[in-house]
């Protein structure tokens, strides 16, 4: 059982009810224009937009906007790192490696979602099985085994790039890599929602334990926690969450560094409460965003590009917030 503050509860609930707006909204804003009376009149093809493209690219904006939140949060509390995201274990350069292999040898969007969850999740087990390999269960060390798998990955996907049409497939690369829910469709979504809502209701059974993990380890160890085993198995966890997400919408900067931020602002704690409002927020980021991208041009914009204008001032300001209070 969950259990809030009155103040982490009215977060909760305003967040809520935001999300849920910008969710009734993202269903008629798009380039065929839906409204309510040709729906309720039975229109034939205002329902097939409706149910094959907008609900399931609005319920991947929320649920996906509150994994990213919550894997941010899990993955800053688990590394004590302020800083920390999906890139810290490789998780973005793997999907994005195995996202341009989709695009090069196989045909179809759900091939390349598959492979792009394949290569996000071939990245991390090799990381976190590097860092089995010091037993001293450090984070450091698996904060290094990220950085050598981040560059693998990197390397991999620059060689495929060189291989790739530049008209064609290096162009479906790149904006892959910037992301978008342009792609998405009722008949891709259906295995990554799941696995993903399973990852994130075993991260919620494992709130407390995940708040232990940001206790510093000999207070863990003394408190009966084996440090080493629950960290990977906390992160492998998180990062499906993750893998399940990109793998459709290609690489969505920021949201999980911006949202769990928000939370704790907010909330002035780190308790379960904040990793709640962590994942609405992410919600109410990344279905604003969506919004945002296929309504101020007259072509659909990537994600990331207004992710990214909110990210990296925020990112500016904790790094001067962070030079003040040394």
């Amino acid at each position: 059982m969950i259990s809030l503050t009155a103040k982490t509860k009215y977060y909760c609930a305003a967040g809520a009810t935001i999300l849920i707006a910008l969710a009734v909204a993202g269903l008629f804003v798009g380039k065929y224009p839906l409204s309510m009376e040709k729906l309720l009149a039975g229109d034939d093809m205002q329902w097939r937009v409706f149910l094959t493209l907008r609900l399931s690219r609005t319920v991947v904006g929320m649920i996906g906007g509150f994994a990213l939140g919550v894997a941010g949060f899990v993955y800053q509390t688990v590394f004590r790192n302020p800083l920390a995201s999906p890139d810290i274990i490789g998780v973005s350069s793997g999907a994005s490696a195995g996202a341009a292999a989709g695009i090069l040898f196989l045909s179809g969007s759900a091939a390349v979602t598959v492979s792009a969850f394949a290569g996000a999740l071939a990245a991390v087990v090799f990381a976190l099985a590097l860092s089995s390999m010091d037993r001293s269960g450090r984070n450091s060390t698996i904060v290094l085994a990220g950085i050598a798998v981040h560059s693998l990955a990197q390397t991999a996907l620059m060689c495929l790039k060189l291989t790739a049409d530049p008209e064609r497939e290096l162009a479906s690369i790149e904006y892959w890599i910037m992301g978008s829910l342009n792609g998405i469709s009722v008949y891709s979504i259906g295995g990554n929602l799941i696995l993903c809502l399973i990852c994130m209701a075993v991260l919620f059974l494992l709130h407390r334990q995940v708040i232990l993990l940001s206790a510093e380890e000999g207070e863990a160890r003394m408190l009966g926690v084996n440090v080493g085993t629950l960290r990977l198995a906390v992160l492998l966890v998180a990062t499906l969450v993750v893998a399940s997400v990109v793998s459709l919408s290609g690489l969505i900067s920021f949201v999980g560094l911006l949202a769990p931020h928000g939370a704790r602002l907010l909330t002035k704690h780190n308790r379960v409460g904040t990793m709640v409002l962590s994942g609405l927020l992410g919600g109410v980021l990344l279905c604003g965003a969506d919004i945002l991208a296929r309504s101020v041009a007259a072509t659909e914009l990537p994600v990331s590009i207004f992710t990214s204008i909110l990210g990296a001032p925020f990112l500016i300001f904790l790094i001067v917030r962070g030079r003040k209070q040394l």
